[in-house]
């Protein structure tokens, strides 16, 4: 796959916990240059539809952990979409899940998604999650009428696999994120069935990537 090619398909990330407003500007300036989305903190939406109005951005909701309050996490999507958000990656409380409690996450999802008329990713962290638990996460958020399922934030051990993304992708489009640093491993998510890749290495990723097919 060609850089002009894979470039859209990837949605460059700063989400970490020390991110000041001169990083996401930098990210901006990268995603421009580019041809590629970019995601940023909730903070940071106003200041990156002024800086770049020109970049599909997105953020996260719920994050890192998934744990937030059903209403915060429906009040925080809207916030975001009024921002300025084209879309948005909500943490599934993986808790919740855990405990069985399935109907559960599914009616948090179907709340925010029906709250916004933007593309809602899912984010299962899918290092927490057992086969089995992969699956009710994606069958929750397939019928919450979610976009797409991510596989991971970033933040807990383990990130993104093309075993995972072959299992995801049996019920949603899929957002491969957490590890991915190279063309290569871009290519593999792809390959396994991925449709977009997250990455704060969007930039290592594509120039590993041929300019021409």
């Amino acid at each position: 796959m060609n850089r002009s090619d894979l470039a859209p398909l990837i949605d460059h990330t700063v989400l970490g916990p020390a991110t000041t407003p001169d990083d996401v500007r930098m990210t901006l300036d990268e995603a421009q240059q580019y041809g590629m989305n970019a995601c940023v903190p909730p903070y940071a939406l106003e200041l990156a539809v002024e800086y770049a109005p020109e970049v599909t951005l997105m953020t996260v909701v719920g994050f890192p952990h998934g744990h937030h309050d059903p209403a915060v996490k429906r009040d925080e999507g809207v916030t975001a979409w009024r921002a300025g958000a084209d879309e948005l990656d909500v943490v599934l409380n993986v808790g919740r899940l855990k405990a069985g409690e399935d109907d559960a996450v599914r009616d948090e999802l179907a709340e925010l998604v029906a709250a916004v008329p933007i593309p809602v990713k899912v984010i299962i962290e899918t290092a927490l999650l057992t086969d089995a638990e992969k699956r009710r996460a994606c069958e929750a958020a397939a019928a919450a009428d979610a976009t797409m399922v991510k596989t991971s934030t970033g933040f807990a051990d383990g990130g993104a696999t093309v075993d995972d993304v072959a299992l995801m992708s049996e019920f949603l489009p899929v957002k491969a994120s957490g590890g991915i640093g190279s063309y290569d491993e871009a290519v593999a998510m792809l390959e396994a069935g991925a449709d977009r890749i997250g990455a704060s290495s969007g930039v290592a990723i594509l120039e590993g990537a041929p300019t021409q097919a």
